[in-house]
Formats: C-alpha cells, structure tokens, sequence
C-alpha cells in the first residue's frame, strides 16, 4: 500500500504529532509499505521514508500567517480561495498516486486554514482515496482557541463531519468530544493511543531486540528472570515448576534463562535435556526460555543489563553460591528479588529480597510473587504500558486493521 502522512511539519522538528508521525512512518515501513511524509517543515530521517516538502502546507509560511490573522478577526482573505486551490494542486501532485492519505490535526486545528480546505477538495475529488482524519487536539473545544473561531466557511470545517473518511483520535476522552461537536456515533471513530518506543527507550541493545521480538516478550507478563548458567546446582527445575504454578494465575508468565551451559562439566548437557524434558511434559515449551537455545554466542554484559531493564522479578532458587552478583544487579534494576534461603544470598540482600527455603513447594513460592506482584503499583504500570502501549503492539493491533478498511 502507498501511504501518505501529511501534517504541517515532521521530524527532525521537535513536537508531540511529529514524533507519532515518525513512528507511524516507520511502523508502516517495517510492515512494507511505501510511505511517504508530506509536510511544510522537516527533512528526510529513514531511508525508506521518502519527505515531500510542500512549503504552504507550513502552519509557519509566511503567506499562512498574514492569512490566518485576517481570519483569527473574522475575515476571509480575498484570495483565500485561489490559494486553497494552488494548494490543493500541490498536493495533488505528490498525493495522487496514493492509496491512503494520514492526516494529521490539519482537520482538528486552525493552525493553517487553507491546508484544511485544500484537504477537504481532495478528499472530496480522489474518490480511490483512504482518507484517514487523526485528531489529538481540537481547536473548537479548547478555550484558548476560541476567540480564534467564527461561524461559517472555513472555521465549520473544524467540525463537521466530513463525509468518506475515517475518523481517529487519540483518547477515549478525545473520542467523547469529537463525537459531541460533529455529531458523530461513538462507534464510528476509532480511538488508537499514542505509544512508546520501548526498546529505544530503554536503549536495548540490537541482539536484545532480536531476543525480544523472537520471544514476544512485550506481550509477557510477569517476565521471570534467571541469569545463571546450565548447571544443576543452579536448580533451574525449581524455577520451571514456578512458572507452571505461576501461570495458572498469569497465564503470560515467562522465564527466561539467559546463560548457556556450564563450561566445565560434561554432565551439564545431560541436566539440559532433563530441564527440556520437564519443559515439555509441562507443556511450558513456548514459556519458558533458554536464550542458549537461540545462540551460541556470548551475551555481552550490556545484554543482561537489559534483560533486568525489561524483566519484573529476578528469580534465583540456587542451591548453592559463592557470592550472588544477580541480587546487586536486581537491587540496582529496581526489580523485586525472590531467591534461596541461603548464606550468600541472606548475607548480600536480607533487607530488599524476598526469601524462600529450598523445601518450599512451587506453589508455596509462587504465590509470594503473586502476592508481590498483585500489590505493587510501579510493577503494574510497567506491564500496562508494556502489554498495551508499546508502538509495535499498537500498530498490529489497531494501526494495521485501520489500514486494510481501504476507503469507506
């Protein structure tokens, strides 16, 4: 599909609609789409992302500006309809091979009245068209924007509802006014939040992207984390039987194992079928995770890190240690500790881990996570905006089955 996202500015200038226009971009590229910016301001930023550059569409150009002060006091601007049309054939050219046109706040705002009325032709006269309204702002409902508006053409365009086009906003609050001021049924507008770059935000390695991508684990929660070697007195048997108990309360819990087999044992190979045989007759093969299946590379430190970045609970049933670096790590992640009741763990965490003894049964050490788990606000945020909003999930979800509406 040919995509165009129009707006009067794009990245790299700095602001809310931009970088959501930047993402969307992206997104709909990573899905193989030919995607192209239109827009007043900006400049090319992904390779595959073509930037058209339409100067009048600028909310800043400086025959928009002298235009806009006439109609702030209520004036139409003699040539305002020649400009809407020189306008309108401008975007024409660089949209007329399109099959989706995004636009964004340019029917929400007066912040360039000639864009709007130019928009409103197009979508009027390209008939094979897509047209797709986003709102995050509205200028009729926000009083700072009233003295600016007036009854009749161009303001009304601020609140009609245009006929053939799809309409989106950012909020259910959003959805409620817009469905207010055009008169529009609620079901009728679609409501697709804004969302986070997680791995970009928490600047995760390339290979830990990968890990994450080919494990699904934005869509886990809680994400158990064990970062121990394959050995058997790691006692990673424990941590499987957790997870069966677990996921009957979290039915998306994960474990995920980041080490790879003790070095210096030959037995270790046998402890790793015994851990994978267990794996499956608990039919845990797609829950709990063995990054050593995946590669046999070293991970580098920076890819552990970001392992506890993303992980809700370090999980160590040891049955024996020497020190314990993976509860400093815990502590210093910020993420709740639940480990073996023994010397070396007791001595370096007594006051912020969670411990239990090695004859607890798995249930009885499942419901102290859940327990933790079910009362703590900060790790219940995490999982919201992990499981809801990061761009990836929004984009399958939601953006994706916008897009093959074709037009209305």
């Amino acid at each position: 599909m040919k995509i165009a996202l129009l707006h009067y500015s794009a990245p790299p200038i700095v602001g809310g609609v931009e970088s959501v226009i930047g993402h969307h971009a992206c997104l709909m590229a990573d899905a193989g789409h030919e995607v192209r910016i239109v827009a007043g301001r900006g400049a090319q930023t992904d390779g595959r992302v073509k930037f058209i550059r339409v100067p009048m569409m600028d909310s800043r150009h400086a025959v928009v500006e002298a235009a806009k002060k006439e109609l702030d006091r209520g004036h139409i601007p003699k040539d305002f309809a020649e400009l809407v049309r020189r306008l309108g054939i401008q975007l024409g050219e660089v949209i007329s091979d399109a099959d989706c046109l995004i636009a964004h706040n340019v029917a929400s705002l007066n912040k360039n009245l000639i864009l709007t009325a130019a928009l409103k032709e197009i979508s009027e006269r390209l008939k094979h068209l897509q047209v797709i309204l986003w709102h995050h702002d509205l200028a009729w409902t926000t009083p700072r924007y009233r003295e600016e508006l007036h009854d009749g053409y161009p303001w009304e365009l601020l609140r009609q509802a245009w006929g053939g086009v799809e309409q989106v906003t950012i909020s259910s609050f959003r959805r409620l006014e817009l469905a207010d001021l055009m008169h529009i049924a609620e079901e009728k507008i679609w409501v697709i939040p804004n969302g986070v770059d997680i791995p970009r935000f928490l600047k995760f390695e390339k290979l830990t992207t990968d890990f994450i991508n080919r494990l699904h684990l934005l869509d886990a929660w809680p994400i158990v984390l064990l970062p121990v070697r394959i050995t058997p007195r790691k006692n990673i048997e424990l941590a499987i039987q957790v997870l069966d108990v677990l996921r009957r309360t979290y039915p998306h819990a994960r474990l995920v194992v980041t080490g790879p087999l003790g070095p210096h044992n030959p037995a270790n190979a046998d402890y790793f079928k015994k851990l994978t045989a267990l794996r499956s007759s608990l039919g845990l093969e797609e829950s709990a995770s063995f990054l050593a299946e995946l590669t046999d590379e070293y991970l580098p430190d920076e890819v552990i890190s970001d392992f506890y970045h993303l992980a809700d609970v370090l999980f160590m049933p040891s049955r024996e240690e020497g020190f314990g670096i993976p509860v400093l790590e815990a502590g210093l992640a910020g993420i709740p500790a639940f480990c073996a009741d023994i010397p070396p763990l007791r001595d370096l965490g007594e006051s912020f881990v969670r411990y239990f003894a090695l004859d607890d049964t798995p249930g009885q050490i499942a419901s102290g996570i859940v327990e933790t788990l079910s009362t703590d606000r900060v790790l219940t945020g995490r999982v919201q905006v992990r499981t809801h909003f990061s761009w990836q999930k929004i984009y399958q979800d939601q953006i994706e089955r916008l897009l093959g509406k074709g037009k209305t």
